[in-house]
């Protein structure tokens, strides 16, 4: 038996009847040789990793524009504390750990430079719209690359269902899409306030009592809230809050919109950054030349909402400024 099958096996009896099993999977669109000594889950996680769009999170804006200060949240850091919080509340549960990490880790791999800021200036302008989850499974089915065999990188069906219905309307096919579902909540409520706080944008008593009920601090908060999970949900086939913890979470994520989200100074270059972001996706569309690659491709509109979402924050500010802004004449 090689250490694959013992790991399966390990997982069918430790794990609860509500787990999603690895040995069970609804497979790969492609079909491989399974790895010898990981599970498939196991094995998407590291190809998430390991890819190209998780390494651009680290330039890649949370809520603040192009922070200055070290400790501000970046897309990268958000997804580590989702991760974090997500396999917690996993393992207690007795479900299926290397599942809930893998979608975790690829949740925000298509989200735009310039958080939701960029978002919503691609959802104007590319026909169809613009959503980042479904950017994000664009990102693991078609865009990343891992060799000439497929495209994508060829990850089991649970992992690109949970990546896919994280957020939005859809609910995810299983429990671990469910518990990442709740953690990126409970992450970015309480990181955005400790962010806001830092900024000078909120200060401790500003904080509404709903707040403070669940903890004088982020750390006290979250573990007030996954604990909160994990006791409302042990021992049944759903992932949820009571309906009081449920309440005060988003009571503070609508505090967030009033006070931060909408209208602070975090805000002040939003307006910028949606106007770059819209006249580089234009550009590329009118000048394909401009990368040769887009002159090989059907959809053009398509591939060029693909390569500015693709962009980091810096990168975006360097396309924008070659392309747009006069250089200074050098007299030799």
């Amino acid at each position: 038996m090689d250490i694959r099958t013992r790991l399966e096996k390990r997982e069918e009896s430790f794990l609860t009847p509500y787990a999603a099993f690895s040995s069970k999977s609804r497979g790969r669109v492609y079909k491989e040789e399974p790895c010898p000594y990981r599970t498939d889950f196991q094995r998407d996680r590291d190809r998430i990793i390991h890819s190209k769009a998780f390494r651009r999170l680290k330039h890649k804006t949370q809520v603040f524009i192009s922070p200055e200060g070290d400790h501000y949240r970046t897309r990268l850091t958000h997804t580590l504390e989702v991760t974090q919080i997500a396999r917690s509340a996993a393992r207690a549960l007795g479900l299926n750990e290397d599942l809930t990490e893998a979608i975790a880790l690829g949740h925000d791999l298509g989200h735009t430079p310039f958080g939701h800021t960029g978002e919503d200036a691609l959802n104007e302008v590319v026909p169809g719209g613009f959503k980042h989850n479904e950017q994000s499974l664009r990102v693991v089915e078609i865009l990343e690359k891992r060799n000439d065999r497929y495209r994508g990188l060829n990850l089991t069906y649970e992992v690109r269902n949970g990546i896919l219905c994280h957020t939005g309307d859809k609910k995810p096919d299983t429990l671990e899409g469910e518990i990442v579902c709740l953690a990126d909540k409970i992450a970015y409520v309480n990181h955005d306030l400790e962010d806001a706080i830092r900024a000078g944008i909120l200060f401790p008593e500003d904080l509404p009592d709903v707040a403070l009920d669940l903890g004088k601090n982020s750390a006290q908060r979250i573990n007030t809230l996954v604990r909160g999970l994990i006791e409302y949900s042990f021992g049944k086939g759903k992932i949820s809050l009571s309906p009081d913890l449920d309440n005060k979470l988003s009571e503070i994520r609508d505090f967030l919109f009033r006070t931060v989200y909408i209208g602070s100074s975090a805000k002040s270059e939003e307006q910028k950054a949606q106007t770059m972001l819209k006249m580089l996706y234009h550009y590329y569309v009118r000048n394909p030349e401009e990368n040769e690659w887009l002159l090989e491709v059907e959809d053009l509109e398509r591939a060029a909402c693909d390569y500015v979402a693709g962009m980091t924050d810096r990168f975006a500010v360097h396309e924008f400024t070659r392309l747009f802004i006069p250089r200074p004449w050098i007299e030799l």
